[in-house]
């Protein structure tokens, strides 16, 4: 192994002094990311310090839906890595990266409604993950030119993973550098891609981690759960998601159940603060949800499959009941876990107040029901203004107390009120353009009595167009 080791410490330098293009490297906090980091490390000090002028940034990708005991352990070894490199004059940058704010997962899936993550209707890995890494990685090719990407992928992974690399072995420029397949300007560099998982583990208690994070409570965290894998730096959809992992999100449905964080609960009395996210994750992952979804598209539409219509976005009443699930599980562990999460953060106010302006202005939900379910499960006032500051919330709870006595059905209520919503915000405009045609998605969307009559008005639209076969009707 240490022959081994010195050989592959020798190619790394090599590479580093063959050109001026810097090095992007991949780390999650996992054994994988963390030995390919801890090689890099090695490598540079052994350079003389004139030597070490090229930047390595090293990034990590937090999606703030990550496991908490795994997320607080990759941010403390980014600060070590940092302290670290300024006392031994590396060249090395950590960088933790997270989604934009309107990218996250709490306002795509209580704000937008979007369903939990499914196979079928993965929406979680690009935003959450590809797009932060991909616009660093981007953003330093840009600016130089070029950018090496340097990643603990592994053949011994999985077939799937074995199978892309050997694809994009066939370009290779250099011995070991191969184009990403969708990153211009971009060579990915694996130092470890044939290891086992057992080198991996004995390089890691054999050499000493050079930035002081120690590599037996990385072994010791990994015991705590059932399987053996992490959560990689995903820069494309070839690579696989945290779903196989037990280094993932939390929240992640992709799989029947989260084996790692029930691991985690299980076999460490000191993590059971984490059972309200577990029991939050399992609810999200249910079988049937169609009773928590509008019967309608996001976008209004009716799509047909199996004689049945296709649901869409979470209802509202979903959507404030998972808001509400999320703030009682963060408020029970702020009050009830061990000091070190006392201050822990399940969604930000950032995100609370984007989710509110969705809610309001973009589903017309004028009842604003967020800062009433923020001081229910919390026991604090929300700390935020009102959205609409010409209608006090009086007069907007006596509109909506009208409305309900005046509608015949839960469908009328709805129409009349985003109709209202509507024209409450082009009132306020110089030019109006647009206002009927909002007005018409508006009772188009709600132009059925209930789903059955919504199902029969898109078997009927099917049978008059017989070559639209199925799919969005309107």
């Amino acid at each position: 192994m240490d022959e081994a080791i010195q050989e592959l410490l020798e190619e790394i330098r090599e590479l580093y002094l063959a050109d001026g293009t810097p090095w992007v490297v991949g780390y999650s906090g996992g054994k994988d990311s963390t030995i390919t980091a801890q090689l890099v490390w090695m490598a540079l000090a052994g350079l003389p310090a004139e030597q070490r002028t090229k930047p390595v940034h090293v990034i990590s990708t937090d999606t703030l839906v990550e496991n908490p005991v795994v997320a607080a352990w990759a941010n403390r070894s980014l600060e070590a890595m940092r302290t670290a490199a300024a006392a031994q004059q590396m060249p090395i940058e950590p960088h933790r990266l997270t989604p934009e704010l309107e990218d996250t997962f709490w306002v795509n899936l209580i704000g937008r409604g979007y369903a939990a993550p499914r196979p079928k209707f993965r929406w979680c890995t690009d935003r959450l993950k590809i797009r932060p890494s991909n616009k660093f990685i981007l953003d330093v090719a840009n600016k130089y030119g070029q950018v090496i990407l340097v990643l603990g992928i592994r053949k011994a992974e999985s077939a799937t993973r074995r199978r892309t690399m050997e694809r994009h072995e066939r370009g290779r420029v250099r011995d070991r550098l191969s184009p990403h397949g969708s990153l211009p300007g971009s060579l990915v560099y694996s130092p470890v891609e044939a290891w086992t998982t057992d080198e991996v583990w004995m390089a890691l208690m054999q050499y000493p981690n050079p930035w002081g994070h120690s590599n037996k409570d990385l072994l010791a965290m990994y015991r705590g759960a059932s399987e053996d894998s992490e959560c990689p730096l995903v820069v494309d959809t070839s690579t696989p998601s945290c779903g196989d992992s037990r280094m993932g999100c939390w929240t992640c449905t992709m799989v029947e159940q989260d084996k790692s964080l029930r691991a985690m609960v299980a076999n460490d009395e000191e993590l059971e603060w984490m059972r309200p996210l577990l029991a939050l994750r399992d609810a999200l992952d249910i079988e049937d949800d169609r009773h928590l979804r509008d019967f309608r598209r996001m976008n209004g539409s009716l799509m047909i499959h199996r004689d049945r219509l296709v649901h869409g976005p979470y209802t509202q009443a979903a959507r404030e009941d998972w808001l509400r699930r999320l703030l009682e599980a963060q408020t029970w562990i702020r009050a009830h876990g061990p000091t070190y999460v006392r201050d822990i953060t399940l969604i930000t106010l950032d995100e609370l107040h984007l989710i509110r302006r969705i809610w309001v202005f973009t589903k017309h939900e004028i009842e604003d029901n967020l800062p009433g379910i923020y001081e229910e499960a919390t026991g604090q006032p929300f700390p935020g203004r009102p959205l609409d500051e010409t209608l006090s919330f009086n007069a907007a709870q006596t509109m909506i107390d009208t409305l309900r006595e005046v509608c015949d059905d839960e469908e009328e209520y709805l129409r009349i009120r985003a109709l209202l919503a509507v024209h409450r915000r082009y009132n306020v405009m110089t030019r109006r353009a647009g206002l009927l045609d909002a007005l018409e998605k508006v009772l188009e969307k709600h132009s059925f009595e209930d789903e059955e009559d919504a199902l029969a008005f898109a078997q009927f639209r099917r049978g008059e167009n017989p070559d639209k076969g199925q799919g969005a009707l309107f």
